[in-house]
Parts: C-alpha cells; sequence; structure tokens
C-alpha cells in the first residue's frame, strides 16, 4: 500500500503509524484547501504584506519573495506561513471579488470562456438567441458586465 492516495496525494494513516492524528490532520488541512477553491488574486507575484489565516491566492509565473519558485501554485496561508499546493489540470477556481473563474490547463491559469464567446456556437444559433434570453445570459467574463457566475 502505498503512502498517500492517488489524485490529491492525501497521506494514508499507517497501520503502525504513531500519532494517527497528525497524518489525518494534515490531509483535512490540504482538503480544507482546495476544495471550493477561492482565491483572492491569480495576478499577484509577491505574497501580501498582511495575511490572514486561510487566505488563499494563485501564485502568479516570476514570482518574488516568499512565493518565489511556486509559480502557478495555489498557496494558502497556515499558521503564520505560507503552505503551497500544485494543481492538477482541469482545476478550477473562484477569483474573489467578482468570482470570475480560472482554470488550471497544466501550464497556466486562465480565464474561463464560454461556447459562445470561443465562437463554438454557430450564426444560426447565436441569432435563435433573443433579446430578452441573451440580457439575462450569465456569459464569460470577457463581455463587459457578464462575469461568470
Amino acid at each position: 500500500m502505498t503512502d498517500t492516495s492517488p489524485v490529491l496525494a492525501l497521506p494514508y494513516i499507517q497501520p503502525s503509524q504513531a500519532q494517527k492524528h497528525v497524518t489525518h490532520n494534515e490531509a483535512l488541512r490540504l482538503l480544507d484547501a482546495i476544495v471550493q477553491l477561492s482565491v483572492l488574486s491569480f495576478t499577484e507575484t509577491t505574497p501580501p504584506a498582511t495575511a490572514a489565516e486561510g487566505d488563499r491566492y494563485l501564485v502568479a509565473s516570476n514570482a518574488v519573495g516568499d512565493w518565489a519558485g511556486h509559480d502557478q501554485e495555489v498557496a494558502v496561508f497556515v499558521d503564520g506561513a505560507w503552505q503551497f499546493i500544485a494543481p492538477m489540470p482541469g482545476w478550477v477556481a473562484s477569483v474573489a471579488p467578482g468570482q470570475t473563474q480560472v482554470v488550471y490547463d497544466g501550464a497556466r491559469w486562465a480565464v474561463r470562456r464560454c461556447k459562445m464567446c470561443l465562437g463554438l456556437v454557430s450564426e444560426r444559433r447565436r441569432m435563435r438567441i433573443t433579446g430578452w434570453l441573451w440580457r439575462r445570459m450569465r456569459c464569460c467574463s470577457t463581455m463587459p458586465g457578464r462575469g461568470i457566475r
């Protein structure tokens, strides 16, 4: 049996392990950081001067300071220090305050785009969308006043 789970690398409790609560708490801390991932920013390269317990950021490229060497990772402020988690392709995060959604593609975080804005909806289909429906659609953030919800 391996020491960690195959997808999120959560630590398993081993049969002969002493202090099993330590391993269990470590797994809970990882889950607490990445489940329902909501971050304060995905464009910062420098850690904030003051961070609150539980603050999460997506580290942008060419990061400096405490974040140096952790480009594109999830940074979580826990117990007075930054903990870093490497994302997996397909992870989605909501970025406050506008709740724009970003997706990790295996190399970088990018704003999620809808099929309409990517041009994957045919012109005929677009023409069928009435003004009433269009005003109520939640489209991607490239459209003024229409953030993903």
